[in-house]
């Protein structure tokens, strides 16, 4: 792990030597990368477009210069701005789940990438008369929540 974390940190100091990484490991498979540094949007770019493709570079670079055999989730974020658009995220899918809900009317969210998707659905997964569902192909995947019907509530007790 200490060989990761080393190229993890030559890689953003290459970028600028002013940038400071951190990191903290949730359980053994679990590595999480916390960058600070002065203009985060350099390294996050429009909807975080930036950030999850030099998370996915450094993924491969870990995997294929280290050799890693075992699994390992490595969670990359600049600034906190996953946190933040994480956060964000799961209010906007609790309001939107209260009003289907209430309504009966489904909800149909914008094109998302993977993160949003996941964190969308994560948030909602406990809420009892609510499903969500991803549909769409590519760039153009979105989320959608409706209230769960008689049905499945009966299948899934």
């Amino acid at each position: 792990m200490e060989e990761i974390r080393k190229t993890i940190k030559d890689f953003f100091y290459f970028i600028d030597p002013d940038i400071r990484v951190s990191f903290y490991v949730k359980e053994s498979n679990s590595l999480f990368v916390d960058v600070k540094m002065k203009d985060p949007q350099v390294l996050i770019g429009e909807k975080g477009q930036v950030l999850f493709e030099i998370e996915g570079l450094i993924k491969k670079v870990v995997f294929q210069k280290k050799g890693r055999k075992e699994p390992l989730f490595i969670n990359l974020d600049i600034n906190d701005y996953k946190k933040r658009k994480a956060d964000y995220l799961k209010d906007l899918a609790r309001e939107a789940a209260e009003e289907v809900f209430f309504t009966g009317v489904e909800k149909e969210f914008p094109p998302m990438s993977p993160f949003e998707r996941r964190v969308i659905h994560h948030a909602l997964s406990q809420k009892r008369g609510i499903v969500t569902e991803s549909f769409g192909e590519g760039s153009q995947r979105r989320v959608l929540i409706r209230k769960k019907k008689e049905e499945e509530d009966r299948e899934s007790s």
